[in-house]
């Protein structure tokens, strides 16, 4: 472990949590362009059985105007996670990197491991400080 103070240790945490929300709040919009994506395919499967059943006018209405439709004006859910990947997410990376590298020599839960080595309880089983 680094010689930083618990005060630097606890500013490169929040750095680090914050990256963690956003990490979370990736995963939801993978599934939202999951979720989506599966939508799309599912209204094309629902337009095959309305036309099966005689209702080619109403399938037509849903193929046209559903179908493929971006989800957000000029994109589609892939584009949207790009967009996301690339001026965001990669950005909150790097600077929590860079915070870390700079200030703690690039320790990763650094102010985890401290509250581990506090709070284990030493020499028993189970509660070893490494693998």
């Amino acid at each position: 472990m680094t010689d930083a103070s618990d005060a630097t240790v606890e500013a490169v945490g929040k750095v680090t949590e914050a990256l963690e929300w956003v990490e979370r709040a990736r995963g939801h919009l993978y599934s939202f362009h999951q979720l989506m994506g599966h939508a799309d395919l599912l209204l094309g499967e629902a337009c095959d059985a309305l036309r099966e059943a005689g209702h080619d006018d109403v399938a037509d209405r849903i193929e046209t105007e559903l179908v493929g439709r971006n989800v957000i004006q000029g994109r589609w859910t892939f584009q949207v996670v790009e967009e996301f990947d690339d001026s965001y997410w990669s950005v909150v990376r790097d600077h929590e990197k860079g915070v870390r590298d700079e200030l703690v020599g690039g320790q990763r839960h650094l102010h985890e491991a401290r509250m581990k080595e506090d709070r284990r309880t030493h020499g028993r089983k189970g509660h070893e400080a490494r693998p």
